[in-house]
C-alpha cells in the first residue's frame, strides 16, 4: 500500500534565491534543508509514499513588503509547482502559494492557480506578517475557495513576536500558531459561512484536539455560541499526522476528529527522512486495524484528491531496495515501541 502525503514541502530554486537575497536562511528556527524533485522522490520511496502534495512552507511570500513583489513570487512558485506536477502527475500534487495578507492579490492568485494551473488546493499560513487567518476582511478569499470546494492546507509560521531563547519555533510555537488560526476560523463563523472549504490543519491540529473543549467554552463566553456547535466545527477540520503519530498524540486525535478526517503527513524535507520514518513507525505500531490505518495513509486523502485514484501503480522496487527499506522500517518500529512504552 502506498501512502498519500498531504504535508510535504518544496523549496524551488527561485524561492531559495529570493530568501537568500532577503538574508533568510532558515524557517521555524531550522536551516533551510536541501530539496530537489529527485531528493523528494527518494524520500517518498523510503516512506512508502506514492504521491506527495507539495507546498511552500513559512515564510511564504510574507518577507516581501510590496504587494506586487509578493504576488510575483507567488506566481513564480505556482508556475514551478504546476510544471513539476505536469511532469509527474501521479507522484506529485501541489498546494498553491497565495500572497497573504494581501487579500485581493491572494484571491486573484488562488483563482488563477485553481482554475488555470489545476492546483490541488492552496496553502495558507496561520499568520501572515502578524495577520491571522480568520480575522476580519478575508471574505473575498474564502468565498473564492468555497465556490471551488477547495482544499486549504493551513501551515504554521513564526509567531508575531520574538522567539524565546532555547525554544525553536518549530518545536512549540508552530503548534500554537495553527491553534490560533483554527480558533478564529471557528469563533468568527468562517467554518459555517464557507462550509465547502476543506481545511487541513498541520501537525495534528496543533493543540486543537487537546484543548477543543476549553476553546469552545471560551467562544461561548465571548459570543454566546453553543459549545456543541464550536466543537462540531473544530472536529470538522482535517488533520495531518506530520510529526504527530505518537502514542501520546494519536489517542486524542483519533477520539476527536470526525471519521475520515485524518491524513498522512511527513513534513519532508524540514523533517528528515529518519524523523519521517520514526513517526510513520509510530502509526504502524499504534494498534489500528488495517482498514483504519489504510484510511489515514491513503483513502481519506483520496476523497479530498480523487484524481489520485487513477494514478498508475508504482513500479516494483529492486530486491536490495525492498530489503533495505523493510529492514529500516523494522528498526524504526522497534524504536517507536520503546518510546511509546514509557
Amino acid at each position: 500500500m502506498a501512502r498519500i502525503d498531504t504535508h510535504a514541502h518544496l523549496i524551488p530554486p527561485p524561492y531559495r534565491d529570493a530568501l537568500r537575497k532577503a538574508g533568510i536562511g532558515e524557517a521555524g528556527g531550522r536551516a533551510l534543508p536541501q530539496w530537489s524533485p529527485e531528493l523528494a522522490l527518494a524520500a517518498m520511496a523510503e516512506l512508502d509514499v506514492a504521491t506527495a502534495i507539495l507546498s511552500v512552507s513559512t515564510p511564504g511570500t510574507t518577507f516581501l513588503p510590496r504587494v506586487a513583489d509578493a504576488a510575483a513570487l507567488a506566481r513564480d512558485l505556482n508556475d514551478y509547482g504546476a510544471a513539476l506536477v505536469a511532469g509527474e502527475p501521479d507522484r506529485f500534487g501541489f498546494f498553491a502559494t497565495v500572497p497573504m495578507p494581501h487579500v485581493e492579490a491572494a484571491t486573484a492568485e488562488a483563482v488563477r492557480a485553481l482554475d488555470e494551473l489545476r492546483a490541488d488546493g492552496v496553502v495558507l499560513l496561520a499568520n501572515s506578517a502578524g495577520v491571522y487567518l480568520g480575522q476580519d476582511g478575508q471574505d473575498a478569499l474564502f468565498a473564492a475557495l468555497d465556490a471551488r470546494r477547495a482544499v486549504a492546507f493551513i501551515h504554521p509560521a513564526d509567531l508575531p513576536g520574538p522567539a524565546v531563547d532555547g525554544v525553536p519555533p518549530f518545536a512549540a510555537d508552530f503548534l500554537l500558531d495553527t491553534t490560533r488560526a483554527a480558533y478564529l476560523l471557528v469563533r468568527n463563523g468562517i467554518r459555517r459561512k464557507y462550509p465547502k472549504i476543506r481545511f487541513i490543519l498541520s501537525h495534528a491540529g496543533g493543540f486543537v484536539p487537546y484543548a477543543s473543549h476549553r476553546m469552545a467554552v471560551a467562544i461561548m463566553g465571548e459570543t454566546g455560541r453553543s459549545p456543541t456547535d464550536s466543537l462540531e466545527d473544530f472536529a470538522g477540520f482535517y488533520f495531518d499526522t506530520a510529526l504527530s503519530s505518537s502514542a501520546a498524540a494519536l489517542p486524542t486525535l483519533l477520539a476527536f476528529a470526525e471519521p475520515g478526517h485524518i491524513t498522512f503527513g511527513s513534513d519532508f524535507p524540514f523533517a528528515p527522512v529518519a524523523g519521517g520514518r520514526l513517526f510513520a513507525a509510530g502509526l504502524e505500531t499504534y494498534g489500528l486495524d488495517a482498514a483504519d490505518r489504510h484510511a489515514i495513509e491513503r483513502s481519506n486523502a483520496l476523497r479530498l484528491f480523487p484524481r489520485l485514484g487513477t494514478a498508475a501503480p508504482l513500479p516494483a522496487p529492486s530486491v536490495p531496495q525492498r530489503l533495505r527499506v523493510a529492514a529500516g522500517r523494522q528498526v524504526m518500529r522497534g524504536v517507536a515501541r520503546l518510546i511509546n512504552a514509557r
